[in-house]
């Protein structure tokens, strides 16, 4: 990532922006400005934003529970005119660096089967997938569980 972007947690000055980048980027299982906004609200969704020159161009979302040590990445999103500089990876690592300091034993996910890109990234941060979701998401793609365990990950 260049040093012009920057990450910080996402606002509710951020929706329109949201809502625009959820619809360029995705096609299926799309978060609505409604559920942006709940989860900028809610003190169980870790929700950050990188902004260059005003502009979001990537966000993150990490839900927790207080009966899990784990923290699931929600949702993970790069502009389409932004890919190839590394948004995603610096995006991942800060999640993974804010679930650390919240003393999180590890981080799961659903990705989309066919997201080689994705499923790629993952497996750098030594994730593993751990079950075959059939059909998971609306249109009908398979989805992987995937799980990272810190500690572990030289193992």
């Amino acid at each position: 990532m260049s040093n012009n972007p920057t990450i910080r947690r996402a606002t509710a000055d951020d929706l329109d922006s949201l809502v625009r980048l959820e619809q360029r980027t995705f096609d299926y299982s799309r978060i609505s400005r409604r559920n942006f906004r709940r989860m900028m609200q809610s003190s169980s969704a870790h929700f950050w934003v990188v902004i260059e020159q005003q502009n979001v161009i990537a966000y993150a979302i990490a839900l927790s529970r207080s009966n899990s040590r784990y923290w699931r990445v929600y949702s993970l999103a790069v502009d389409m005119h932004h890919r190839g500089r590394g948004l995603a990876r610096a995006m991942l690592e800060h999640v993974i660096i804010e679930a650390k300091k919240a003393q999180c034993r590890g981080l799961s996910l659903e990705v989309k089967s066919d997201n080689r890109a994705a499923i790629t990234l993952y497996q750098h941060y030594h994730f593993e997938t751990i079950d075959l979701l059939p059909g998971y998401y609306d249109d009908g793609t398979d989805g992987l569980k995937m799980r990272v365990t810190f500690g572990l990950e030289n193992h």
